[in-house]
């Protein structure tokens, strides 16, 4: 059983990879906030892995992450995940992570229990699903291929459409 109040801490070394400078979020050499999301999930996750039932497995639905310092390279990352709330399937943490210096982030992060076998079928038909759309997209020639949910775009008139849209905005 998963209860509230249990807590874990996992650390990591930031290296070259973690970098937004090389993830491609920012120009600088200091820790990425997506990879520090994905350090707060990962120790979220192992908090209650060892309480799940065969066939489950847990799902991130969502993360509030303030980033409150930059880490350079080579520095230690130290992340604790507390679970604060237990819904249901809904898992709720508050998570805090801090380098040798000074506290780095604070967030919130919500998780799901699922049944994996489900889960993956689901994921499984919505791939084969877009197969089927890229591959009847191909025989058209790239025009819209029509569905009992209306029109779909094209890739290529949806990625021009978005950077129309998108333009001037900062």
């Amino acid at each position: 059983m998963i209860e509230v109040g249990g807590s874990r801490e996992q650390t990591w070394i930031v290296e070259r990879g973690h970098l937004a400078s090389a993830f491609g979020s920012g120009l600088v050499d200091v820790l990425a906030t997506p990879v520090l999301v994905g350090f707060c999930e990962e120790c979220a996750r192992r908090l209650v892995e060892p309480h799940l039932t065969t066939g489950q497995k847990t799902v991130g639905a969502s993360i509030s992450l303030d980033h409150l310092a930059a880490t350079p390279p080579g520095m230690t990352v130290t992340v604790r995940a507390t679970l604060v709330e237990v819904e249901g399937r809904r898992l709720t943490f508050e998570i805090e992570a801090r380098d040798e210096v000074e506290p780095v982030a604070q967030a919130r992060h919500v998780r799901y229990v699922i049944d994996a076998t489900r889960f993956e079928a689901r994921v499984a038909e919505k791939a084969a699903q877009t197969r089927t759309m890229g591959a009847a997209q191909t025989r058209t020639g790239g025009k819209p291929v029509r569905r009992a949910e209306g029109a779909a775009q094209t890739r290529t008139e949806g990625a021009a459409q978005a950077r129309t849209e998108g333009a001037g905005h900062i």
